[in-house]
């Protein structure tokens, strides 16, 4: 029987949709500030190729900070432009790139509803979420999610970033709910849905509208119990 639910945050209660067009002017923005001039296509080439450059390099750590992560990113995009990542222009970046990115994410349709009829349902209901405690805490202040939240964890908080068990493991400890009593709900296969199967919980993968899940490395993924399109699915599915 399910008694909770664990949702990830981005792609899943929030949709990324606003992302590539709030989050692109900044990289022109720095490249002026940097003196550097390049094409459309030059730009796209090379976010594209220090976005995976950077994957691969951090796919294997347990944790990190994602604010490291989009620093590394940024940094390796410069510098494949032939800039320099100086530290005046580093901190203007991370700064204006995760006020932009909490600005910019919005809760998806349905998510309200959901949380209300989960709620009243009496399930355990958490956010276990690869991000910074900056960006969660504002997200989860602006729109008000605290009202159907029994708790939530950031992988900063736990030290641990999904597929890591740690993260998982500390949620679990805070629900006092086991891994078979869980229903795990996210959009990134490697990180949500391999790191919640490993430890026994049920999964669903959701779509976020064609949006493609961020930060995958390409590794073997374990294939979900369930996968959605929409959150309400959800109640059709703890109801079957």
């Amino acid at each position: 029987m399910i008694k909770g639910i664990f949702f990830d945050l981005g792609g899943t209660l929030y949709t990324y949709k606003n992302v590539p067009a709030a989050t692109t002017p900044l990289l022109y923005k720095a490249l002026k500030k940097a003196g550097v001039v390049a094409s459309k296509d030059q730009v796209k080439n090379a976010y594209m190729e220090a976005t995976n450059l950077t994957i691969k390099e951090y796919s294997c750590k347990s944790y990190y900070l994602h604010e490291s992560f989009f620093l590394a990113v940024f940094k390796s995009f410069i510098e494949l432009l032939g800039g320099i990542a100086k530290n005046e222009l580093n901190d203007w970046y991370i700064k204006s790139h995760r006020e932009c990115i909490v600005n910019c994410l919005e809760l998806k349709t349905d998510c309200i509803s959901v949380l209300k009829t989960l709620k009243k349902k009496g399930v355990y209901i958490s956010i276990v979420s690869n991000i910074d405690q900056d960006m969660l805490e504002p997200l989860i202040a602006r729109d008000q999610l605290n009202k159907f939240l029994h708790h939530w964890t950031s992988s900063e908080r736990v030290k641990s970033c999904k597929p890591d068990k740690k993260i998982f493991q500390h949620a679990l400890k805070l629900a006092n709910l086991r891994a078979k009593e869980i229903l795990f709900v996210g959009d990134s296969p490697e990180h949500d849905i391999a790191g919640a199967s490993r430890l026994g919980m049920r999964t669903i993968l959701i779509t976020d509208g064609g949006m493609p899940p961020p930060l995958q490395s390409g590794v073997k993924k374990v294939t979900p119990d369930f996968t959605i399109k929409e959150l309400s699915d959800i109640l059709g599915v703890i109801g079957s």
